[in-house]
């Protein structure tokens, strides 16, 4: 199939990176960001939106939130008849129908460690796609991390865990690297030393089928100094915080769908 984009940013290019084997192609306001794409991502440029769309099988909206009704508006009759896959946050299904009731839908939140191949991506199981293209969208952001199928009424929690969860770990990361500093270690080892043991950590989980709790009580020897140091971060409320984090954040979702809603 023909892959599109409709913008050709950040999240836009680390898709089309880890594509291949299929024709795929972008269209930009920003012509230097097409010029990149076409160097860089072995990407075709187009001149403008509606020959993106003329060509394309699939559409990727991969424009901001706020500009996407303004981008896409011109084009609703390009895009008449074809896969449209939104990547933006805040855009419901039923809103996207609104704005092009012609195409078939789907949508989709990804994040940015898409940009080294390690993303995480939710794909709205009330998708209107084909199961042809559905397979599509989801190889595509398989070539990039994992892909998952959620109920979109669960999206404003895949937001506050996946969505925004690189924010925490980066925090994690930084406070890590910062004690160790504090420890002794150079910036750059204190730094390598935390953040490849998320990543390990993490990979632990994912390909252990182990219960995180499991693989944390494998860490805490009897009488040790993880297990001092696991019950100093229970007693400052780690746990309790992070918890507390992902539902401010699913809730500022919730928020911010309802007053979109209203906007229309």
């Amino acid at each position: 199939m023909r892959i599109g984009f409709l913008g050709a940013g950040n999240m836009a290019s680390a898709i089309l990176r880890g594509l291949h084997g299929c024709e795929k192609g972008c269209y930009d306001v920003n012509p230097a960001a097409v010029r990149r794409a076409e160097a860089e991502l072995d990407t075709r440029g187009f001149a403008s939106g509606e020959d993106l769309c003329a060509w394309a099988d699939i559409v990727v909206l991969a424009v901001k939130p706020q500009v996407l009704e303004g981008a896409v508006r011109p084009l609703c009759e390009a895009l008449r008849g074809k896969a449209v896959l939104s990547i933006a946050a805040g855009w419901s299904l039923q809103r996207l129908a609104a704005l092009l009731p012609q195409s078939r839908l789907c949508r989709v939140m990804p994040n940015t460690p898409a940009m080294v191949g390690e993303g995480m991506a939710a794909i709205a199981k009330e998708s209107t796609l084909t199961r042809a293209e559905m397979d599509c969208v989801q190889e595509m952001f398989s070539a990039v991390g994992k892909a998952v199928v959620v109920e979109e009424r669960l999206f404003d929690a895949v937001t506050a865990v996946s969505g925004s969860g690189p924010a925490y770990v980066y925090m994690v990361i930084e406070a890590m690297a910062d004690a160790g500093v504090r420890e002794g270690l150079s910036r750059d080892s204190a730094l390598l030393l935390a953040a490849q043991t998320v990543l390990g950590s993490a990979r632990m989980v994912l390909e252990s089928g182990s219960h995180p709790a499991a693989l944390r009580d494998m860490v805490c020897s009897p009488g040790g100094t993880t297990i001092d140091a696991v019950c100093v971060l229970e007693e400052k409320g780690l746990r309790a915080a992070l918890e507390a984090a992902v539902r401010a954040c699913a809730d500022k979702s919730r928020a911010m769908g309802a007053e979109s809603a209203k906007s229309r």
